[in-house]
């Protein structure tokens, strides 16, 4: 049970599921993990077993660096990353203290070595999960599920509240490439003639970035598309205003676009 942090929760799985599991000791490969899922958009999250969990802040850190990483990394490398501002030492002597802690947990989480440090394979990363989302969106052939626009749609950012560069970094990463899955996502749908997801898919992008003109155009055709042509110059109306309170101007793809509506 985690000290202090979880009182009231309910029980956690007994100690058959460690947090840190040895892969060079003698129990390797022995203990079976626990059911965990850890949630980076909108801000952290750790559920095992269907519970909430509230580890300390500098758990957090490194069980989000490790699931951003999604690999294997020298115990060196994390706590240098983590602990800019300390000699190499004192960062070692921080991450040991974070795994000791961690090892209060009693679930598996991590996969430790003396000289390297994993997240745990069983562990599911809702970050990850969007990425192999984008991926389709952006690569197959047909058109997205219900269910990829939902998940697309209504992703989150990666954890707002925090500000660490290796967050900064990450969190634009999957922004942009949200981004491009939405689009792809739209331009797919439109295609297939389901104009209704496109616009879906095209409204999110657009609320993610409101400057971004791809993204107006792909709405601006789905719009057509059902026939609501003066929903679509109503857009291009609030588009081109919002740029221009920005001293931008709409560019020649617009242009045309609305040429050929009018």
């Amino acid at each position: 049970m985690l000290e202090g942090a979880t009182r009231g929760v309910s029980p956690l799985p007994s100690r058959r599921d460690l947090v840190l599991r040895d892969v060079d000791g003698p129990n390797a490969g022995v203990l079976a993990p626990a059911r965990s899922r850890i949630g980076l958009l909108g801000g952290f999250q750790l559920e095992v077993e269907g519970r909430s969990v509230s580890p300390p802040v500098h758990v957090q850190r490194l069980l989000a660096f490790l699931a951003l990483q999604g690999r294997r990394l020298q115990r060196a490398y994390v706590a240098g990353c983590l602990w800019l501002d300390l000699s190499q030492e004192r960062a070692n002597g921080c991450l040991r203290t974070t795994l000791w802690r961690m090892g209060r947990l009693h679930f598996t989480l991590v996969q430790a070595s003396s000289t390297h440090l994993a997240l745990d394979p069983s562990v599911v990363v809702d970050a990850r999960e969007l990425e192999v989302c984008a991926d389709r969106a952006l690569h197959a052939h047909a058109p997205p599920s219900a269910d990829d626009i939902e998940q697309l749609a209504r992703a989150r950012e990666l954890m707002p509240d925090w500000y660490d560069d290796w967050v900064l970094t990450e969190r634009e990463r999957i922004r942009q490439l949200r981004l491009l899955a939405l689009e792809a996502a739209s331009d797919k749908l439109i295609q297939s003639r389901r104009f209704a997801d496109a616009s879906i898919t095209a409204l999110a992008a657009l609320e993610t970035d409101p400057y971004r003109e791809s993204a107006c155009r792909l709405l601006i055709r789905s719009y057509v598309g059902t026939g609501n042509v003066a929903e679509a110059l109503h857009q291009v109306s609030v588009f081109c205003a919002r740029l221009q309170r920005e001293g931008l101007s709409p560019s020649s793809h617009m242009q045309e676009l609305v040429r050929r509506i009018a």
